[in-house]
């Protein structure tokens, strides 16, 4: 039994996750959710959502440094342990690393969120008053 009045079922996470990492619409998965490398497009070309909702704040810069401080650390203490390199080595790995790890990062943890925003409806916290 069809019933046209139930409400549409939420896609599997993961789908949710992959439309995110791709910049994919959150709600068809096709449209484009980018305009440029990190502006969002103003809405969804195949579907029409509009992506005013949007607002991923600070949150990917914050996941962004903190998985790519535990990669270099990790990554350079594991070196310098096991090869011992002279300093500059580290300095032009490990500073080229710090440079391009958050830059393939960013747009994608940004995606994801905007994408899970979209998928739980989240909102702006408002203050309710009793009067």
């Amino acid at each position: 039994m069809n019933d046209s009045h139930s409400p549409k079922a939420a896609p599997p996470l993961s789908a949710t996750l992959l439309a995110g990492i791709l910049g994919r619409c959150p709600s068809c998965h096709k449209g484009k959710m980018f305009d440029g490398y990190l502006t969002l497009a103003p809405s969804c070309s195949v579907c029409g959502l509009n992506y005013d909702f949007a607002d991923s704040g600070d949150g990917p810069a914050i996941f962004v440094m903190l998985i790519t401080g535990f990669i270099i650390v990790g990554a350079a203490l594991y070196v310098e342990a096991v090869y011992q390199p002279p300093y500059w080595v580290h300095a032009l790995a490990w500073g080229t690393a710090a440079l391009i790890l958050p830059l393939l990062l960013l747009r994608s943890f940004k995606g994801v969120l905007i994408a899970l925003q979209y998928r739980h409806k989240a909102e702006e916290g408002k203050l309710v008053s009793d009067r």
